[in-house]
């Protein structure tokens, strides 16, 4: 790992995923899918790896709980070589759009969106994007998080586009 900066932000992507939250309400939402989403309901922990240059130990606590209209709102922290981040957010399913989505906030003043689709009993949430690190470095940024009967898994990857050096961080959750 190059330094801890890039660490601690790639944690905060992670959390990013993980606290995912809509940010429409949804429009007579599936009653199916809503069960799916409420299934998840409950208190998760989560113990994996974040590889660099390095191997750490990222240790997350999130907890789902009921919101309005038929959303799942989440609180969620991780922790990574001593460094705290928390979350927060909803995640919904979206019937005017056909699928769910998921919105956060966090306190390393990030947020954003993530699309899930259902794949057989699966809920997958994947994101994509471009962007760059406290240096101004463009960075690849790609994150699956895979909800799958009583347990969650999270992947997710940063590779800086200038070099190829990369961070992969692994979180399996149970309740």
């Amino acid at each position: 790992m190059r330094r801890l900066a890039p660490g601690v932000r790639a944690l905060g992507l992670l959390a990013l995923l993980l606290a995912s939250g809509a940010g429409s309400a949804p429009v007579l939402a599936a009653p199916d899918d809503v069960a799916l989403l409420k299934s998840y309901i409950g208190t998760w922990r989560g113990r994996g790896t974040l590889t660099g240059a390095n191997v750490e130990t990222v240790v997350c606590r999130l907890t789902l709980a009921e919101g309005n209209r038929d959303m799942v709102n989440y609180n969620g922290r991780c922790t990574l070589a001593g460094t705290q981040l928390s979350i927060a957010g909803t995640v919904a399913y979206v019937e005017e759009n056909r699928r769910y989505e998921a919105a956060m906030s966090s306190n390393a003043k990030f947020g954003g969106r993530a699309i899930g689709q259902k794949r057989g009993s699966n809920l997958v949430f994947t994101m994509h994007e471009r962007d760059k690190d406290e240096v101004g470095k463009d960075l690849d940024i790609s994150a699956q998080m895979k909800f799958s009967n009583d347990a969650i898994h999270v992947v997710f990857d940063v590779v800086y586009v200038d070099n190829g050096d990369s961070l992969r961080a692994e979180v399996p959750f149970t309740r």
